[in-house]
């Protein structure tokens, strides 16, 4: 019996296949990051060397609900994206402490209420290419060359981030993302 070696063609997704690839591309990657795993009821966000050497910003100023103690109280403009992953978490906790089931508007809505650049932000879709919800929203934030990612779900029973450098699209997230026209 002889083996013959053959060579296959690699496929391109196209169209919903395409899409959903790259959605679960981004659901691994954040899976598999070194990331934040926090659970809603519990923050436990990363603590960095620069912001454990600043001093706390004023209390009142983070989120309604959810807030962490110290570096993570509220955004600092000053600090780079790894000094500011604690408020984005805390931010993020807060939205799922108040609506489990929190879609991407409510996540960009409320990191900018918390004063990060809503022009420098990206949000997956909340809904399927067949009009199914999503098991997962992923949200990011372009901050000082650097991205803040977040993902709430599946079915907004988790959260998890990481801090990533910029893709070479110069955007944070891979595949197709929702406008943020509101």
């Amino acid at each position: 019996m002889q083996l013959i070696a053959t060579r296959s063609r690699p496929r391109r997704l196209t169209g919903w296949a395409g899409a959903s690839s790259a959605a679960g591309v981004v659901a691994l990657v954040l899976a598999g990051c070194a990331g934040t795993t926090i659970g809603v009821a519990s923050p436990t966000p990363k603590s960095t060397p620069e912001a454990m050497s600043s001093p706390p910003a004023q209390a009142g100023t983070g989120p309604t609900t959810g807030s962490v103690p110290g570096p993570g109280t509220a955004m600092r403009p000053e600090l780079d994206a790894a000094g500011n992953l604690a408020f984005f978490d805390a931010t993020a906790v807060g939205v799922l402490e108040a609506d489990p089931a929190a879609g991407g508007q409510a996540f960009i809505d409320a990191l900018a209420d918390n004063g990060f650049d809503k022009a420098q932000m990206e949000v997956t879709f909340d809904r399927t290419s067949v009009d199914l919800k999503a098991d997962s929203v992923q949200f990011s934030v372009r901050f000082k060359g650097e991205c803040l990612i977040g993902q709430a779900g599946p079915g907004g029973r988790a959260y998890r981030s990481v801090l990533a450098p910029l893709l070479g699209s110069g955007t944070c997230l891979v595949g197709a993302t929702r406008q943020i026209d509101w």
